[in-house]
This record gives structure tokens, C-alpha cells and sequence, in this order.
């Protein structure tokens, strides 16, 4: 017997067999539901997605949405050691105690996660790891599909309106090296014009990229520690941008006077001690306004002084 036809025929025993035991045990099919019900994920259980919402194949579906969340995993355009583009990942691993029926938040006196709203994580964007051209390209894109997705009426949020004069959803952005933002800044520009960013994080990230000798292509330029240089070069930042949680180190004075001129003001570390948290919050306040306002975390913003290693950290921005 040919090799082919021996394959064939066991094939066919073992579908022979298998249907036979699906067929006798088609009456304890219901057999779960009658003794326990529809089954509940507990918080270390489950596919994981932020919260435990619902998954949406966001970018090529027209389901509307009020707050989709997108993972940006990329960490090509780092200076030192990458392993951001787990990020994404770890942000849902993180949130996994977060959920409906333990959502309800003492400080905002609401649960985000009861279905008033319609919150989606999107899954994560599939980024090149070999190409940062085309990487960025992958975000902005991305990026832009978000933002014009229909919002879901009746809802009662005020939704930022692009100057098309439409209403857009709200995008948190799991990443990811802090390159991500300049595709960000780009897709949002075209809707809103010249963005007023408010940056929690302890390093300003508007170096040019002439502090780094080996930045001679295009392309190189954009890093995690430039992108708001390269995004203030296109005009997309507006002027009363601020960032918050500053204690970095600096080559100088002159990076202070090119920060300003890139268009923040800053709000260093040990402020906090002098004005308080609420005379920072007064003070970003004042600075903003009621602009359009792109908000980007990184974790040492507000984390431990003792951390000073930003290139393997994940941000969240919306």
C-alpha cells in the first residue's frame, strides 16, 4: 500500500473515532451550564486583554467605539537596551485585576468598565522589528484608523472634535519606546492642527539629534529621546506644552533654552516638595488651557527616584 494511502486510511479511523465519541457524548453537551452556568473569568484567568474588555479588530472593522486601545509595540530606535516592544504585553498582564465587577473607582465615583461607555482593546498593531521607515509609517496609519472610527451615540462623553468639526473617539496607546509618539503627533495634527502635549516622564526627549554622532540618515534621527524635537521641526507641537516629573540629567544649560524653544515648559522632580501636587496640577492647568491635549506617561514620571533606565520602559499616551 502506498505511503499516501496508509496516511488516508488512518485519517479516516481516527475521524471515524472521534465522531463516534462526539456523537455518544452529545447529550452531556449542556452538561457545564446546568451545573455552573455561562462561566466568569477570574483575574488570572482568561485571553488577555486590558481589563478584560472585550477584543475588536479595530483596524479593519467600522464598529464604533468610545475608547479603543491599541498596543505599539516597537523598540527599534532606542539608544541602549530594548525590550519595549513587550510592553503592550506586560501593560495587559498588569491590568488583569482591573474589571467590571470590581471597576467601580472611590476617586471618580463611576466604573468605566460597566458597558455605560464603550471601551475596546484593539489588540496591537503588527510593527516591523527590521524597518523603522516603514515601522512609523505602521503607527501613523494605525494611528490615523483609530481616530476616525465613528463614537457610539447616546454615551454623554464630550468627544474631541477635529477641525472637520466631528466628533473623534479617544485612543490610549500602549507601547513601546517613546518613539512612538512623533507617528502619534502626526496622525493628530491632521485632525486638530498643532497638539499641546503634557509629558509625565524624567527626561525632556527634545534633543536634537546632533547630540548623537551617529544619527547621519534621516531615519536615525527619530529616537526615543528626539521625537519631540523632530515633531516640533513639522510644527505639530503647539507652544504651551509642558512637561512634568523632569530630574534627569543634561549637557548643559542650552538643552533648557532648546527645550523652550521646542515648546515646553517644565516641571522638574523635586517641585513636588516646594508647591505640592496640587500647585503642579494648577500649574500644568494654567499652561494647557482647554486646548487640544495630547497626554503621554512614562513610568519614571512619577516613579522611583532610583530608576534612571527609560529605554526598556513602556508608555501609555492618549
Amino acid at each position: 500500500m502506498k505511503t499516501q494511502h496508509k496516511h488516508a486510511l488512518l485519517f479516516s479511523i481516527i475521524s471515524c473515532a472521534y465522531f463516534g465519541v462526539t456523537e455518544a457524548s452529545n447529550g452531556d453537551a449542556t452538561k457545564w451550564m446546568e451545573a455552573y452556568g455561562t462561566p466568569h473569568d477570574m483575574a488570572f484567568s482568561g485571553i488577555v486583554t486590558f481589563a478584560h474588555l472585550p477584543n475588536a479588530p479595530c483596524l479593519i472593522s467600522q464598529t464604533p467605539f468610545d475608547i479603543g486601545i491599541i498596543g505599539f509595540p516597537f523598540d527599534t530606535a532606542v539608544s541602549y537596551r530594548p525590550g519595549a516592544r513587550f510592553g503592550p504585553k506586560a501593560i495587559r498582564d498588569g491590568s488583569r485585576r482591573l474589571r467590571a465587577s470590581n471597576g467601580w473607582s472611590l476617586h471618580w465615583g463611576m466604573n468605566p468598565y460597566d458597558g455605560s461607555i464603550s471601551i475596546v482593546d484593539c489588540g496591537d498593531v503588527p510593527i516591523t522589528p527590521y524597518d523603522n521607515a516603514l515601522a512609523l509609517q505602521e503607527m501613523e496609519v494605525a494611528y490615523e484608523t483609530m481616530i476616525n472610527r465613528p463614537t457610539v451615540p447616546g454615551h454623554g462623553l464630550s468627544f474631541p472634535r477635529g477641525i472637520d468639526g466631528k466628533p473623534h473617539p479617544f485612543v490610549l496607546t500602549l507601547g513601546g519606546d517613546h518613539t512612538i509618539v512623533y507617528p502619534i503627533l502626526r496622525s493628530l495634527f491632521k485632525r486638530h492642527g498643532p497638539i499641546t502635549v503634557l509629558h509625565f516622564d524624567s527626561h525632556i526627549d527634545t534633543w536634537s539629534p546632533g547630540k548623537i554622532p551617529t544619527s547621519t540618515s534621516l531615519i536615525s534621527q527619530i529616537t526615543h529621546g528626539t521625537m519631540f524635537w523632530k515633531a516640533s521641526t513639522e510644527g505639530l507641537i503647539a507652544n504651551n506644552s509642558i512637561h512634568a516629573g523632569i530630574r534627569s540629567k543634561f549637557a548643559g544649560p542650552w538643552d533648557l533654552d532648546h527645550d523652550t524653544a521646542v515648546g515646553f515648559e517644565m516641571v522638574t522632580a523635586d517641585e513636588i516638595d516646594d508647591v505640592g501636587v496640587e500647585g503642579i496640577v494648577q500649574r500644568i492647568h494654567h499652561r494647557v488651557g482647554n486646548d487640544p491635549l495630547y497626554l503621554r506617561y512614562a513610568p519614571l514620571g512619577l516613579g522611583s527616584l532610583g530608576d534612571t533606565d527609560t529605554t526598556n520602559k513602556a508608555s501609555i499616551s492618549t
